[in-house]
């Protein structure tokens, strides 16, 4: 990937590769997970572990072929489970149905049973052979004869094994190649060499696509997102220009809602019925209410929570903050580690002074107040229900209820001012 992330770490719609294929395994059903990582992946196994809780880490400290890789998590395996998938967590877009096809050939008598899919272009890949409705043979590109290289249907590399038959599967792979490795792939000839049954699960070519560049990364993108969008609309969601639209794998949408052109959608957001999210803005960890708007032009950020038709305009900009039902922070604001109750106004060019340098406050605003225009709240600070604070004002005290709240310097004028002044400049030398 040319990056110091590793490859698995980096992120599709929002979730790095791992945690999709992890996701994936764990919504097919799987009693236990096992990840094998590389030496010093300590990242890679604490994401793991995050994901699903129980999951066992094995490290394979030497590169020495896919099976060797399975073989590294000998003592899982060893315990005895009906069936053993074997996952790939750079192939993220497997879907969980997939794997329960796999296991549906296993409890079908099948031993082996390997995944593919018809290649557009199969040069490079392992070929299926298969006789009498079994898979005979994985057969390499290089090794296969012109008859072999004209088959489409190809090797995707993903397994599932006999769980009872497993070890001794893995455990009779040999490593008489050129590369002195021991490949997954031999398992087949294994099984059928045993007379067990061996069989291939196909599926599309863009459902196991592997990646291992940065290009790859995004042609898997457009996939998940094209899959995502399509899912929205079809659950009642409105994308005025789809393609525009970029969601994260855990969005999620009440019916109704409406998104208008060039949306972001990050990590962690809900946005619940009749909503409306329009041009331009950015959403990540925040919750958006029930005929709330949004933007144009906003940002939500983590800990954002819109109540109700509550409204955030154009250029505002939200973090780790409640805006309560009917509240209004229609442009050019910032509200970050507040409050906002029900019904409130806050007026164009508001902050909330939140950050001194060293820790962050809160600013509690309630409900029914009207903050002016061009107003700073300098928190800790609590503006009380129905209060109104002056255009320009500087709040540093609490304001209670119902009360006016004016803080800024008292206006004054100098008569015929500026007219000396435009006199004192055109009479003066100019400088060269």
């Amino acid at each position: 990937m040319k990056s110091s992330l590793p490859k698995v770490l980096h992120q599709v719609a929002g979730r790095p590769m791992l945690e999709h294929v992890l996701r994936a395994v764990s919504a097919a059903s799987a009693d236990a997970v096992a990840v094998v990582v590389g030496p010093g992946r300590d990242d890679v196994a604490a994401l793991a572990r995050k994901v699903v809780p129980g999951a066992d880490i094995f490290v394979q400290t030497e590169r020495r072929g896919t099976a060797h890789a399975v073989l590294a998590a000998r003592q899982a395996i060893a315990r005895g489970y009906d069936d053993l998938l074997v996952v790939f967590a750079d192939t993220p877009l497997v879907q969980a149905a997939t794997f329960g096809r796999m296991r549906d050939e296993l409890a079908a008598g099948a031993s082996v049973v390997a995944l593919g899919f018809e290649a557009a272009d199969p040069t490079g890949y392992g070929r299926f052979i298969v006789q009498n409705g079994r898979l005979a043979a994985i057969r390499e590109h290089k090794d296969a004869t012109p008859e072999e290289r004209a088959i489409r249907t190809s090797n995707a590399g993903l397994m599932a094994l006999d769980g009872r038959a497993a070890l001794e599967i893995l455990d009779s792979i040999g490593n008489s190649n050129a590369q002195g490795e021991f490949y997954l792939t031999d398992a087949v000839q294994v099984a059928v060499a045993s007379a067990r049954k061996s069989v291939a699960v196909i599926v599309s070519e863009e459902e196991v696509m592997g990646i291992n560049d940065k290009v790859q990364l995004a042609v898997a993108e457009a996939l998940v997102q094209k899959r995502l969008r399509e899912d929205a609309m079809r659950a009642g969601v409105t994308l005025i220009a789809p393609e525009t639209v970029f969601l994260s794998q855990d969005t999620t949408f009440g019916r109704d809602v409406v998104v208008e052109p060039y949306v972001v959608f990050g990590p962690g957001v809900s946005v619940a019925d009749g909503a409306v999210i329009h041009s331009f803005s950015h959403l990540e960890g925040a919750k958006v209410g029930g005929e709330a708007t949004v933007g144009p032009f906003a940002r939500l950020r983590p800990g954002a929570d819109l109540g109700q038709k509550a409204k955030v305009g154009n250029f505002v900009e939200v973090k780790a903050t409640t805006i309560g039902a009917d509240a209004k922070v229609s442009h050019l604001t910032y509200l970050g580690d507040a409050s906002v109750g029900a019904g409130a106004n806050i007026g164009a060019g508001t902050i909330t002074c939140n950050y001194d340098g060293y820790d962050k406050y809160r600013t509690t605003i309630g409900a029914g107040a009207f903050i002016g225009s061009n107003s700073s709240l300098v928190a800790p600070v609590t503006i009380g229900e129905g209060a109104f604070v002056g255009s320009g004002s500087v709040i540093t005290d609490n304001v209670e209820a119902d009360a006016l709240a004016v803080a800024r310097g008292r206006q004054y004028e100098k008569q015929g001012w500026a007219r000396e002044f435009r006199e004192a400049r055109k009479n003066r030398p100019k400088k060269r």
